[in-house]
C-alpha cells in the first residue's frame, strides 16, 4: 500500500513528519536511486535511502529524556552553527526532538527515533500534560489573573485551552495540554507578568527529577509506560516526585 514519503520516514524512525519534509527538501532522500521530491508516495518494495543509508525494515526505537540547557536550540541542526539538543547524539540515526522548547527555556525534553511516539506526545487530541516552573516579574499574580489564565486567554494565534496554575515563591507552576509556540511565556506576558526563567519539569508521566543541565538518560519500557499513562502511575510515586520538584524549584 502506498504512503507519503514523509510518513514512511517517520514510521521508520528517521525523523518526525515535519523534519522528514525538511530532509526531502534538502535533497537528502533518494527513492530507487533518484532524489526524492515532496509529495512522492512510496511502496514497501521501493528502495528508500537517507544520506545513502537504507531506510526500512524492523527498527528498534530509542528514546531519551534530557535536561535541555538554556540557549540550546530544539532542532536537528542549525545552519548558523548554534548549539542544538542533538549535538551529543550525532551517532543515533533518526533521533529527533519531541515537540519544542524555546531557546531561552530549559528543562525536560524528549528525543526519540519513534515517529509514532512523537505524534502521540505532540498531537492535541491526546492531551498529554506539560508542567512548567515559571519565575516572573511583577509580584504574585492575583486570583483573578490566575482564573483568567486557567479559563484560557486570547493570543494572536488563538485562544489557549484551559490550564492549571499554582503560585510558587517568585512565580507559578503552569500545566498545559497544548503546544503553541512559546505559549507559557506569551500567556504570562499577556497578563502583565514577563517570564525571567522557565523550566519544564514534567511531560506526561515523566518528571525532570535530579537530571542536571545537559544530562540525559535513555528511557526503558517502564519509563515509556509512565510517560504515556500518567493516570496509572501510583499516587505515592506522584506525591514523591511532586515533593522532589518543590524541593528543587520552590
Amino acid at each position: 500500500m502506498a504512503e507519503r514519503l514523509q510518513k514512511f520516514l517517520a514510521r521508520s524512525g528517521m525523523a518526525s513528519r515535519r523534519a522528514a519534509e525538511d530532509l526531502i527538501l534538502a535533497g537528502r532522500v533518494q527513492v530507487n536511486g533518484q532524489i526524492a521530491t515532496l509529495g512522492l508516495s512510496v511502496e514497501e518494495s521501493d528502495v528508500v535511502k537517507l544520506d545513502g543509508v537504507l531506510v526500512g525494515g524492523h527498527v528498534k526505537h530509542v528514546t531519551f529524556m534530557i535536561y535541555k540547557r538554556r540557549g540550546t536550540l530544539t532542532t536537528v541542526q542549525d545552519d548558523r552553527g548554534r548549539p542544538t539538543v542533538l549535538d551529543s547524539f550525532r551517532d543515533v540515526p533518526g533521533l529527533h526532538p519531541v515537540g519544542r522548547l524555546d531557546r531561552d527555556s530549559e528543562g525536560l525534553l524528549l528525543l526519540t527515533t519513534d515517529g509514532d511516539l512523537t505524534l502521540q506526545m505532540t498531537h492535541p487530541r491526546y492531551g498529554h500534560e506539560k508542567v512548567y516552573r515559571a519565575w516572573i516579574d511583577g509580584g504574585p499574580p492575583s486570583d483573578e489573573t490566575l482564573d483568567a489564565l486557567e479559563d484560557g486567554i486570547e493570543l494572536e494565534d488563538g485562544r489557549t485551552a484551559p490550564a492549571q496554575l499554582h503560585r510558587a515563591g517568585p512565580g507559578v507552576y503552569v500545566t498545559i495540554t497544548e503546544g503553541k509556540n512559546r505559549q507559557v511565556r506569551r500567556m504570562l506576558e499577556a497578563v502583565g507578568y514577563p517570564v525571567t526563567r522557565l523550566v519544564r519539569v514534567r511531560v506526561g508521566g515523566l518528571w525532570l527529577e535530579d537530571l542536571k543541565p545537559g544530562e540525559a538518560r535513555m528511557l526503558d519500557e517502564r519509563d515509556l509506560h509512565d510517560l504515556l499513562n500518567p493516570r496509572l502511575v501510583p499516587q505515592n510515586i506522584w506525591d514523591r516526585r511532586a515533593e522532589l520538584t518543590r524541593e528543587r524549584w520552590g
